[in-house]
């Protein structure tokens, strides 16, 4: 299985010994050794029915293929990154935040709930299941991990939410008077509210 590695702050690191990687399409900056690339398809090449979801919600995730042999090095605009690993478990996460993922990996993408709001954040979420290594991307700073109990549900805004991870639910809190507290009255008036036991990774900054 191909490792992944962070390089730098802001700059992932893929090593290939007869394995490959997927990563978003346009974000490879580097490599060296014995590496083909290919387009992986729309959805990551899990299927027509991962497709047909992705064209209707506007998930759409380019995805490129890496494989053979050497080092690649994965980068999006100067966005700090971290490689988050799974072990059979899934991760939400929002494709716009997804830079890299290499090992028995499945794509898909889950209905969220509905929502009324001006931001496309939230209503279609990509999930990442199964054994392997995931790059994810955020704006602003490092990720900063967040926990979540059954005693201390957490709520955060759509543009910062990046991926979360662990036995949660997610809902929508629509009665958000901060907002206009600190002059973000866009009609962008809900949060995302996480209740169980899990992880939820944030950005800070806003999409």
């Amino acid at each position: 299985m191909a490792q992944l590695f962070e390089q730098s702050k802001k700059v992932v690191e893929a090593h290939l010994a007869g394995t490959s990687v997927r990563a978003i399409a346009g974000s490879m900056i580097a490599y060296e050794g014995n590496v083909q690339f290919k387009a992986a398809g729309f959805g990551g090449g899990d299927g027509v029915l991962a497709g047909l979801k992705r064209r209707a919600t506007g998930e759409k995730l380019s995805l490129m293929e890496c494989g053979g042999h050497g080092r690649v090095f994965f980068a999006v605009n100067g966005q700090h990154v971290s490689v988050v690993n799974l072990n059979g478990e899934t991760l939400q996460v929002e494709s716009q935040q997804l830079l890299a993922f290499a090992g028995n990996l499945r794509t898909d993408v889950r209905f969220a709930g509905l929502r009324g709001a001006s931001t496309g954040a939230g209503l279609f979420t990509t999930t990442v299941t199964g054994q392997g290594q995931v790059a994810l991307l955020s704006a602003g700073g490092p990720l900063i991990h967040l926990e979540v109990s059954p005693q201390y549900p957490l709520v955060v805004d759509p543009d910062a939410f990046v991926a979360a991870q662990g036995n949660l639910n997610q809902s929508f809190v629509t009665d958000v008077s901060w907002r206009t507290m600190v002059g973000q009255d866009a009609g962008e008036a809900f949060s995302l509210r996480w209740e169980g036991q899990g992880v939820v990774l944030i950005q800070p900054a806003e999409r």
